[in-house]
This record gives C-alpha cells, structure tokens and sequence, in this order.
C-alpha cells in the first residue's frame, strides 16, 4: 500500500512540475523528466501554478511597496508576473483580440491568431488591459493589494481551466493541443478547490469581506462568459490563445470586482 501511495504522489508531483515548466520559465528537477502524456493531465494543477506566481508578484509588491510609491511597487509586481511567466497568457489576450478584431471568418481568425505579429487591435487591447489592471490595483488600500494577487491569480487560471473541460479545440496542431485536452470532471474539482482555497483563507482572515469576494467571483465569471459565448459563435470551441484571454480578462475582473465593492455607494 505504501509503494502504491508513494507512486501515487510522485505521479502527481511530476504533473505539478509539468504544469510549472509550461505556464512558467521556472525549471523541475531532472528528476522529473518528460512525457507528453502528462501535459494532458497537468491542467489540474493550473491554479496552483496561478497561486505560486501570485506569491512571487505578492513578494515583489511588498518589498517595493516598502520604499516605493503603491503605483509603481504595483507596475514592479505586474513586470514580476510577465516575466515570470513569459508574458505567456498576456501574448494570448493580444493575439485573440487581433483575431477577433481583424477577422470575420472563423478560419481567418485563427489565421490572424497563428500570426508571430502583433498587429493594432492586439497593442491597443494589452496596453487597455494592462492599464486597468495597474490602475485597479493601484487604487486597492495597500493591505489588500497582496490578497487581492493571492486570490485573483489562481482563480482567474480556473475559469480558463473551464474552458478545456467544457469546449473544444478548435486547432489541429498547436502548442497547447497536448494539454487541450479532455478535462475530466475529478481533475477540474482539484483545480476548483484549489483555486478557491486562498479566497477562503482571505474571508476567514478576514483580509478581504465577503461581499468583495462575491462581486470578484462575480465579475470574474460575466468575463470568462461573455469570452466563452465569443469564441463559441465566431470559431467554434477555443485555442490556446483564447485560455490566455481568459485568464487576463477575468483576472482584471476580479480586480475591479474587489475595487468596486469599496464604494461608498455599498456602505
């Protein structure tokens, strides 16, 4: 029973490190090896990658908010989480808004998407996305910034998440097909709680009110909604593309959500 629960373990923890190398530049260990099986299985553990990335921008926010104004420790953190992960979901946001945004036909669209060149609808709509998403955060009271990254990133990355496990993919061959795949429903229940685990943590600690986490939770869906409903009628399913635009779509969502509750309007 122990060897099987050990093998068990180190099969999960090879997924984890899997997931890590794909959506991060940070490296396993050689011990872990490769299998392109694993991609398929590796998506379960998409927030928990989102969680690790929001502690590093959370880290750098905090240390630079110690000596720095709260706008630019918030630019520094927001530069932390492209780096770390290679601008990986922003280049996703900007290529489906020049597909959607240049194209009429859903073959058209995905041609434009496919395209390395990032045309006017994709500089216009990252420099919109990424201005908000500074500007939201930046207008959080600096105790909340770091809860607000701790929760916002893990769960934005499982409503992206819901897209593998709901849709299909639309592409024959592409970089994300291996991990495209079917989700099963025990699989998006790991990345579910682990994605709502810190929001938990943040209401019990009461960091964050309730109805904050409500109204994030809230808008945080209407975007990944109002982005599944797009891409359903204009090609047919997703790409990898379209889980970057959830993610940053839904994450600035979930911002604005924990600003907006902060009006005066809802004392």
């Amino acid at each position: 029973m122990r060897a099987v629960a050990n093998a068990g373990a180190r099969y999960q923890l090879r997924l984890f490190f899997t997931a890590l190398q794909f959506f991060t530049r940070l490296p396993a260990p050689r011990w872990v090896g490769f299998d392109a099986a694993w991609l398929a299985h590796s998506t379960r553990y998409f927030p928990a990658i989102g969680l690790l990335v929001a502690l590093a921008c959370a880290g750098v926010y905090w240390l630079t908010s110690l000596l720095l104004p709260p706008v630019v420790a918030v630019l520094l953190s927001t530069a932390a989480g492209i780096y770390l992960t290679g601008a990986f979901h922003e280049d996703g946001f900007a290529d489906v808004c020049d597909g959607f945004g240049g194209g009429m036909q859903a073959g058209r669209v995905l041609e434009i998407m496919r395209d390395s060149r990032v045309g006017a609808y994709g500089v216009i709509g990252i420099v919109m996305l990424l201005g908000v998403k500074v500007a939201a955060l930046a207008s959080l009271p600096p105790l909340q910034v770091m809860p607000a990254l701790l929760v916002a990133h893990p769960l934005s990355r499982c409503l992206a998440a819901t897209l593998i496990w709901r849709m299909e993919y639309v592409r024959e061959e592409g970089k994300v097909k291996p991990v495209a795949q079917q989700m099963s429903t025990a699989e998006f229940a790991i990345a579910a709680l682990t994605a709502l685990l810190p929001l938990v943590v943040c209401v019990a600690l009461d960091v964050l009110a309730w109805r904050s986490m409500l109204a994030a939770l809230l808008l945080g869906a209407v975007a990944t909604v109002f982005l599944v409903r797009l891409f359903r009628r204009r090609i047919g399913g997703y790409t990898g593309d379209c889980l970057g635009a959830v993610q940053q779509l839904s994450e600035v969502a979930i911002y604005i959500g924990l600003l907006a509750m902060m009006s005066p309007a809802w004392s």
